[in-house]
């Protein structure tokens, strides 16, 4: 019942390598899906079926998927979705800015992050009746004087860097606020 929601293609299938090997090695059956084994919608299709399943993707599944419910209940983001640096439609706006004196990380690559994080965050939570955790790995987001702006600008909800909180929330059976 997990996405786990990737900024590269190779971070995605360096992550399905590993968890496919860590499956085998534990004997774990839960269904291990990723991105370009089949059409998008045939991807949900199989997650919803199977209700325990693990499903890897990137950049298109970050916005306009909609799994509702207990077929969904934890979203991993591997790193905080800025747009990469050799983009050269970015490098001319952030050169244009830079050469009016504007800042164009807080200004224009910092929202855009924001927007496309709250799009990844938002496969989670649904409608008002979803539960779930929400994990971002990227350390940024406590390490850089940007990261409390991101958290500021995420929905309300608890917060911890506490790994047993979140895996009380499974076992307690999703009724923690």
């Amino acid at each position: 019942r997990a996405f786990m929601l990737f900024t590269s293609l190779r971070a995605m299938q360096r992550a399905y390598e590993i968890l496919q090997a860590e499956f085998d090695r534990k004997n774990l059956k839960y269904p291990l899906m990723i991105q370009g084994e089949g059409s998008r919608n045939e991807l949900l299709s199989r997650f919803r079926e199977h209700g325990n399943a693990v499903l890897l993707g990137s950049q298109s599944f970050w916005e306009g998927v909609d799994v509702r419910g207990e077929a969904l209940s934890l979203v991993i983001i591997d790193k905080l979705p800025f747009a990469p640096p050799d983009d050269p439609v970015l490098a001319a706006r952030i050169a244009e800015m830079n050469k009016q004196g504007r800042n164009a990380f807080m200004e224009f690559q910092l929202p855009r992050t924001i927007i496309n994080l709250k799009q990844g965050a938002g496969r989670l939570i649904r409608d008002e009746k979803d539960r779930g955790v929400l994990m971002i790995c990227d350390p940024r987001l406590i390490s850089k004087h940007y990261g409390k702006r991101i958290w500021q600008s995420l929905p309300p909800f608890k917060r911890t860097r506490d790994e047993k909180e979140a895996v009380d929330f499974f076992v307690s059976g999703h009724n923690s606020n």
